[in-house]
């Protein structure tokens, strides 16, 4: 299963909906975002993309009653989970947060196969060693909004592989 990581957008509805359909167009069945969406307009051009959104707060909250509002109008498309989730998509437990100290910090227990986070608007992708003796892959996909960075960018993800990409986005 291939799925597009997306975080940081800032309000930026136009840079998500770009970066969810190159990625449906690349195969993506669903969507994680690691938050600061800020606002409902921030989704809408996106949903219409018909892929499932898994989202989270970010430190940048915008309107949560309102996103929580549109999630339960979305026919089931946006999963609005609080200020943090885990998941599982494509038979892979996923832990997702905006904050990459407590994505790290998830990924040492060696509880989820791939743990996603934002906040800092610098993509990175590692594997990060846990305490069961394995590694875990975390996963920052910077801003797609581009704020504060050179570039906007997302990670294209393969659960299936558990090959990540990060990707920029053409502004």
């Amino acid at each position: 299963m291939k799925i597009c990581i997306v975080s940081d957008s800032h309000d930026r509805g136009p840079l998500l909906a770009t970066a969810i359909e190159i990625a449906k167009a690349e195969g993506a069945e669903a969507v994680i975002h690691c938050g600061d969406l800020i606002g409902t307009n921030t989704l809408k051009a996106s949903l219409k993309l018909g892929l499932p959104i898994h989202a989270v707060h970010g430190n940048n909250l915008g309107d949560p009653v309102a996103i929580a509002r549109l999630a339960c109008h979305s026919e089931g498309l946006l999963h609005y989970h609080g200020n943090d989730a885990t998941i599982e998509l494509g038979g892979r437990r996923i832990f997702i947060t905006h904050y990459p100290h407590i994505g790290r910090a998830f990924a040492c227990t060696g509880e989820h196969e791939l743990v996603c986070c934002g906040h800092s608007h610098v993509p990175e992708i590692h594997q990060e060693p846990n305490v069961k003796g394995g590694k875990t892959w975390l996963v920052n996909p910077g801003t797609v909004a581009g704020l504060g960075a050179p570039e906007a960018t997302w990670c294209m993800g393969d659960l299936a592989t558990m090959h990540f990409e990060i990707r920029i986005l053409p502004r």
